[in-house]
């Protein structure tokens, strides 16, 4: 294992939470479970009162069982044979691991425990953590947080890095308090969606469809409505928006919660999104850092495993496609980011120094705070030196089990000088420092000072509920204040119209062949076909949305939320007609039978549903336990959509609302399938905003973020997800490197069924007349990084332990987290094994000096100017796509090794709007990082001087008729 992801236990005054993995289960498979084993390992009872519905909120994901036996050494022809004898893959994992027991024992036993070290040395060590505070922007913020903590004592600057445990508060992650300089415990809630576990706030639209929208515009509008309803709900940190995963692997299950599949399209969702959460003076936090590309795996023992997956990324690829999107979000000037829970390159992300210290805080100049995704932090001490500054929810290895890797182990470290106070200090700070730059100081301040704080429960719908749910305390008090804050602030517009422009800008038009938009002014029959086009039970039926019944509004976990209402298609589709002369039948179910079969001959025109439905890891339905199983349509959906289009008595218009691509190949060509739409995952204006686009209210000016292959096998063996373990610490490498989605598509020669970019109009555009202007001359590197502002240091006293014990007479609450120790005797100095390379000078890269990296990386070089016209009869949208071909035959100077690069890349896009027969000249800049490739020997970013840039324009990745060189 690489210094950078060991677990490292202080040498006194840690328990054994801060006991590393490799030495934990081994001691496991040698001398069996202790009692506090077998408490974590044990199933956690639900924490939650009722949802608005009556059912029950979020229990915590069910732990897996421990094991120690090397899965990988079970031979692939009886992973074979199992996988088609068993009804589940959690039994098939557990069936391959007594058949790794029994064949290991038969042939000499030892041999066959499995050393739960995953491999060493892939991610390299990078200490100690950068000091915040070394940009200008947040200078202000850094001056008030460091007069801020330099009062606080210990155990509260301990108190606001850690969380207070899960259901202890109203939050989903509450930090405590430092009550001595009113810093007041920061409330941090779900999610990219909507705010989950409340009332009254909006299901927005999911990342996917805001993608696919490609407009600036609605996703910053997107982002200044989620985080004003944030505010209003008393939230300091939203946990959103979501870039990782990108879309590697396109069954992924938590896909649609970012922006498309290409990170420029995602790192300007990112970026807009952020700007507006945080101009409503609420914390956006770009997450899962990174490499969370699928849920099999993705998190210890939530797979009977002992160890998450590990994501193996090389250099280049890290920074050129996966770390992008957050390069951008810092730029944007997040206060968080989120590390994830798998392992990156074998070194748990919450634990990897490479990833937290050296490139997010030195390379990117991210000068918030990087908080642990729930339960992802693995370690005590090592967590804290590699970077992590805020453990969340509280909890350590195990769900609401009180047991934390900091709190008063954290205080204990820095005590026995395991955990530099400097180091903590800085937690301390970037933390304040983020609330400051927030003009959260200037909030109302929470009871019993004021009426600030949230104001609402995540664990009760009652008005008057129990204050610390998940604790042995039963005091009561007002939990929910039922404030609807779906309006925003007085006199704003509704949030619903926000969500009903992304909806509607998020609906992808395929296939039209004359088709649509429909008219009002007629007389017809129509039939709604399909049990997606109706209300079902009810959205919020089912718990954290994990099922796929009535209309499909959303995928499922924690990136979801609680409609407060759902207009299904078929309603919406009613509401709209406003003809008398149009009747509309409606068959809301995907079984047709013969009798509806003869009644759709009587229709003269068909507009059936379909979809797939996927989430987070910790819910399945149906088969599906996150990832989907493949990319066809669920619940006989393409067989409802031929059996629709046979039977119908005119043509027939395709709906398919979906988490991602679907394939669409038995039905796309049928000759009575006259239209298409993929209309993502629309929110809670879905019927609205889907007749508004089928009736032509609004221009069909949605266009994919992803590409639709004809199968999955086209989208190369690296888009796979690892569904069955191979090995007690799953390896996933990414040898596909920069070569997803439609990259992969162009290198392989392969043609899509629809390419990324791909939409229809309602009206015609042409491009023309583009005009290349150059701004700067054509350089291998960027400047020399800037001197930025100097960062200062505490004092490095370490106070005395007795100012940490825990006050006399103090009544804790069962599992509930605090700072105190219960005595100076656990507090024993010793010689602390520091990570290999703690004490190396780490040289400041060269990409770095400013936030999202070297400032002159984001110079514009050229400029592209091209001319839109609407050729069209009618108003519409289009979206100007600009795409780079890199110089051939690339050298790295200092080795002469090949630079390999994809056939085309995108770098740029705006969307217009014009008039019937309206032109506009669009100019799109392209900067010195647009241009550039990341050298793994110069660890910068390198611009080729030899040879033509290619910048191709058009309307998608595989439509780009213009063309200019550099």
């Amino acid at each position: 294992m690489s210094a950078a992801g060991q677990e490292y236990q202080a040498v006194q005054g840690q328990d054994l939470l801060n006991e590393t993995d490799d030495s934990k289960h081994l001691r496991e498979a040698i001398g069996g479970f202790s009692s506090e084993d077998e408490d974590d390992a044990s199933p956690t009872e639900p924490l939650h009162k009722s949802q608005l519905d009556g059912t029950p909120r979020r229990s915590p994901p069910r732990k897996g069982e421990h094991t120690t036996i090397d899965v990988s050494k079970a031979r692939r022809p009886w992973l074979r044979f199992c996988a088609c004898l068993i009804p589940s893959k959690r039994v098939f994992i557990l069936i391959t691991i007594v058949l790794a027991t029994v064949i290991g024992a038969a042939i000499g036993g030892g041999a066959w425990v499995y050393k739960s070290a995953p491999k060493d040395g892939l991610s390299p060590p990078w200490y100690p953590t950068p000091l915040g505070g070394t940009v200008e922007n947040w200078k202000k913020s850094y001056e008030l947080a460091r007069q801020m903590v330099g009062k606080m004592s210990l155990v509260e600057k301990v108190n606001i890095t850690t969380g207070t445990g899960w259901a202890m508060n109203m939050c989903v992650g509450n930090t405590g308090t430092a009550d001595s300089v009113g810093f007041p415990s920061l409330c941090l809630q779900d999610g990219p969606l909507g705010i989950r576990f409340t009332d009254h706030a909006s299901s927005f639209p999911a990342g996917i469809t805001v993608g696919a929208t490609w407009s600036h515009e609605l996703m910053r509008a997107h982002g200044v409505a989620h985080g004003r309803e944030a505010r209003l709900k008393g939230i300091h940190v939203l946990l959103g928006p979501c870039m990782g995963p990108i879309g590697r692997n396109p069954a992924g299950g938590r896909n649609w919660e970012g922006f498309g599949s290409d990170p420029v399209l995602q790192a300007v969702g990112a970026y807009e999104t952020i700007q507006g959460i945080q101009s409503e003076n609420v914390m956006a936090t770009a997450k899962h850092y990174v490499g969370n590309e699928q849920e099999h795996f993705r998190q210890s023992f939530e797979w009977g495993l002992p160890n998450a997956m590990s994501s193996n990324i090389d250099d280049r690829t890290l920074h050129e496609l996966y770390a992008w999107p957050f390069a951008e979000s810092v730029r944007a000037g997040v206060a968080s980011v989120m590390c994830s829970y798998q392992m990156v390159n074998n070194s748990y992300a919450c634990g990897n120094s490479k990833l937290m210290n050296g490139i997010l805080k030195d390379e990117l100049g991210f000068q918030g705070f990087v908080q642990s995704d729930w339960l992802a932090q693995r370690s005590g001490v090592g967590s804290a030196l590699a970077g992590l500054d805020m453990s969340m929810p509280g909890d350590g290895l195990g769900w609401a089990d009180g047991k934390s890797l900091w709190g008063k182990q954290l205080s204990l470290a820095v005590l026995n000088r395991s955990v530099p106070i400097e180091r903590l200090d800085d937690m301390a700070t970037r933390i304040v420092a983020s609330w400051y730059q927030m003009g959260q100081d200037k909030w109302e301040k929470p009871a019993p000072e004021g009426k600030g704080g949230p104001n609402f429960s995540s664990f009760s719908t009652k008005e008057i509920d129990l204050l610390h749910p998940a604790s042995d305390s039963d005091e009561k008090g007002v939990v929910n204040q039922f404030v609807d804050v779906q309006g925003g602030k007085p006199g704003d517009p509704p949030h619903k119209i926000v969500a009903r422009k992304v909806a509607a800008e998020g609906t992808v038009l395929v296939k039209n062949d004359g088709m649509l938009p429909l008219s009002r002014n007629r007389s017809a029959t129509i039939a709604i076909v399909g049990e997606d086009a109706g209300p079902g039970e009810g959205p919020n039926v089912c718990e954290d949305r994990a099922c796929n019944q009535g209309t499909l509004g959303s995928g499922w976990g924690s990136g979801a939320s609680e409609f407060p209402y759902l207009v299904d298609p078929a309603s919406g589709f009613k509401a709209a007609v406003k003809n008398a002369s149009i009747k509309v039948n409606t068959y809301l179910q995907n079984d047709l039978d013969q009798d509806i079969r003869a009644k759709l001959k009587l229709n003269d025109l068909c507009i059936v549903f379909a979809n797939a439905i996927a989430g987070e890891g910790f819910r399945s339905w149906n088969g599906i336990r996150g990832d989907r199983n493949d990319l066809n349509l669920q619940k006989g959906g393409d067989d409802l959509i031929i059996a629709t289009t046979e039977s119908c008595g005119g043509p027939t218009i395709v709906v398919i609302h979906a988490v991602g691509p679907v394939i669409v190949e038995k039905w796309a060509d049928l000759p009575g399938v006259k239209a298409i739409l993929l209309a993502n995952l629309p929110g809670q204006e879905s019927g609205n905003a889907l007749a508004d686009v089928l009736f032509g209210n609004v221009d069909a000016s949605g266009r994919l973020p992803y590409t639709v292959g004809k199968s999955l096998g086209d989208y190369g063996p690296g888009a796979q997800v690892l569904y069955y373990p191979n090995g007690a610490v799953p390896q996933v490498d990414f040898n596909e490197s920069l070569y997803i989605d439609y990259r992969h598509f162009d290198k392989d020669e392969i043609k899509p069924r629809y390419e990324f970019g791909f939409g229809l109009s309602y009206t015609t555009f042409e491009l023309s007349d583009l005009v290349l202007k150059k701004l700067k001359q054509k350089s291998a590197l960027p400047a020399p990084r800037l001197n930025e502002v100097p960062a200062t240091t505490s004092s490095g006293d370490v106070p005395d332990p007795s100012t940490a014990l825990l006050p006399a007479g103090f009544r804790r609450l069962k599992k509930y987290i605090y700072p105190w120790i219960e005595s100076t005797k656990l507090v024993k100095k010793g010689r602390y094994p520091y990570p290999r390379g703690y004490d190396e000078p780490q040289t400041p890269s060269p990409a770095g000096g400013a936030e999202g990296g070297n400032p002159d990386l984001f110079e514009p070089i050229i400029e592209v100017a091209v001319r839109v016209n609407n050729t069209g009869k009618r108003p519409g949208k289009e979206v100007v796509q600009v795409y780079l071909s890199f110089p051939d035959n690339v050298v790295e100077p200092s080795t002469g090794e090949p630079i390999d690069f994809p056939p085309k890349v995108l770098r740029n896009f705006k969307k217009v709007e014009l008039k019937r027969g309206g032109s506009q000249v669009v100019k799109l800049g392209l900067t010195r990082k647009d241009l550039s490739y990341w050298s793994t020997v110069q660890q910068n970013w390198v611009m080729p001087v030899e040879g033509e840039f290619k910048i191709r324009v058009g309307r998608s990745s595989r439509d780009l008729p213009l063309e200019v060189v550099f």
